[in-house]
């Protein structure tokens, strides 16, 4: 029932009470939804998530209309959001009963934008943690807002459709949806790079480089901390790999077996044949110990086992510190060594040892 033309007033709890019940019935047919929901009173807690509401809300096209869509992600509104290259997805629970259908698509960076970013951040950018972690110099922060040749889209840039009834070019659908991505770059901050169709690897590569080539001039030759995908074993775990069987063995050497002395003979005078010395037995030789991994192993391999379903690569660099190259050069090792597996692309679980 409307009251002079405004609708009649819901109580947040309803909507809520609402939008939760048709989550549950969706979520039966399609168990792999991904509803947007906020655990504290922000909308986003981190940095990629805050700038990419601030973006929007900086844009005088925007500013007047996107404020709609807050209260729809407040009260769990957004019951499936999915972004893939360039594109975002969405249901939205309205006043009807059925969820209406958001699209959003957003223009990849141009290469020219690209480039310029990239040789920006030369020899700034030292892991793909501090990316992530929105820690990099002052100078870079201001480089990624920048309007129109930043890292975040203008509303030249942004497209959307919502199958809703409301005539207004920026429907509150559409409004709750690009607030409810901030809030989804909260959970993995790379799904920016996904949804602008840009590798986040690029920004690091000139600075990985740079430090590689610095540590080879110093050193005139191949550090054994800087692992290529097919370096020997021993450079990480202290073992040899045996041959194509993967078997291991730890390298030993034996000291050369010193000869007796043969006897002078004396003129004049027979020498008699020295006894012949029974040969000592050897002794059993216990079988070799295996070597002792390093400690970023067993972070690495510590975070594989506590996960049943796998982890990403992005996930273990975050967690342990470790930079990425070692990283990608342990798993590849421990997956030679049928120590873990991998799921699928970039994913890796601890394999059951027999």
């Amino acid at each position: 029932m409307r009251y002079y033309d405004f609708p009649k007033y819901v109580p947040v709890a309803e909507k809520k009470a609402k939008a939760e019940k048709k989550l549950a019935q969706l979520k039966k047919k399609n168990p792999g939804m991904k509803p947007v929901l906020l655990t504290g009173k922000a909308l986003a807690d981190t940095w990629w998530g805050k700038e990419w509401n601030k973006n929007l809300e900086r844009y005088a096209d925007y500013s007047n209309r996107i404020s709609r869509g807050r209260s729809y992600v407040r009260h769990g509104a957004v019951l499936d959001l999915q972004i893939t290259k360039g594109l975002v997805k969405a249901l939205v629970q309205g006043s009807r009963s059925k969820p209406y259908d958001v699209e959003i698509r957003i223009d990849a960076i141009s290469n020219k934008n690209w480039a310029a970013l990239v040789s920006a951040c030369k020899g700034r950018l030292e892991s793909l943690q501090t990316l992530i972690g929105g820690q990099f110099p002052r100078e870079l922060t201001e480089l990624f807002t920048r309007k129109g040749s930043g890292l975040f889209p203008s509303p030249d840039d942004i497209s959307f459709d919502c199958s809703c009834p409301d005539w207004a070019s920026m429907c509150k659908h559409v409004a709750a949806v690009l607030y409810g991505i901030g809030t989804r770059l909260d959970e993995d901050p790379n799904l920016f790079f996904v949804l602008r169709n840009v590798d986040s690897r690029d920004l690091l590569s000139t600075a990985v480089a740079e430090s590689r080539n610095e540590l080879l001039s110093k050193a005139k030759k191949a550090s054994s901390r800087i692992l290529e995908p097919e370096s020997d074993l021993s450079a990480m775990f202290g073992i040899d790999l045996g041959g194509e069987t993967g078997a291991v063995t730890l390298k030993k050497t034996t000291p050369a077996r010193k000869k007796s002395p043969e006897p002078v003979p004396v003129k004049g005078r027979k020498t008699a044949p020295l006894p012949k010395q029974a040969k000592p037995k050897k002794a059993a030789t216990p079988p070799p110990k295996p070597a002792e991994p390093s400690d970023d192993v067993k972070t690495i391999l510590g975070l594989i086992a506590g996960k049943k379903k796998g982890i990403p690569v992005a996930d273990i660099i975050a967690k342990s510190g470790i930079e990425e190259t070692r990283v990608r050069n342990i798993l590849f090792r421990l997956k030679k060594l049928e120590k873990i597996e991998s799921v699928e692309r970039g994913v890796y679980r601890a394999l059951r040892q027999r």
